[in-house]
């Protein structure tokens, strides 16, 4: 499993002052699903403010993060899930999303939380995703980053 070395959670984040917008796809929805809760579990915990919109796919979420910070958000939560097939599109789709996050976040200057699953099967997925009987969850670990980056940025503008 990947999670080997990840930090501990909960983290003690404060984050009642932070908008914060979860973009998520609507591929394997039992996954996203779950990736969308444990995202939610931990802007709660932090006291953020949050709202989920729904993409088609992962393809979408970069112009999605993109509006949600013309729309004044604080940090976007990027979640879809991209599962390898037969095709080279697996490689294509998994590249271009992560590409177009990252530009969305560096163009912004604004935290983007990755939570975007590039699986070989649904089974790593449904391991991942939070949900019970899961090993990880990416949704929450997702949203814990991006709220600890909108604390970060902010020292950096004191």
């Amino acid at each position: 499993m990947s999670g080997t070395g990840a930090p501990r959670a909960p983290y003690d984040i404060d984050g009642r002052d932070a908008h914060v917008v979860i973009v998520a796809g609507t591929w394997h929805q039992a996954i996203t699903d779950g990736l969308i809760a444990g995202a939610q579990r931990a802007l709660d915990a932090a006291g953020a403010q949050h709202r989920v919109v729904r993409v088609p796919g992962s393809f979408e979420l970069a112009l999605a993060a993109q509006a949600a910070f013309a729309g004044g958000a604080d940090a976007v939560v990027a979640l879809g899930v991209i599962i390898r097939g037969g095709t080279p599109h697996f490689e294509y789709v998994s590249q271009a999303t992560t590409d177009g996050l990252n530009r969305v976040a560096l163009d912004a200057g604004k935290p983007v939380g990755f939570g975007v699953l590039t699986l070989d099967d649904e089974q790593q997925g449904l391991d991942r995703a939070g949900l019970e009987g899961s090993q990880e969850d990416k949704g929450g670990e997702a949203a814990q980053a991006a709220l600890r980056m909108v604390t970060v940025l902010r020292e950096f503008a004191s």
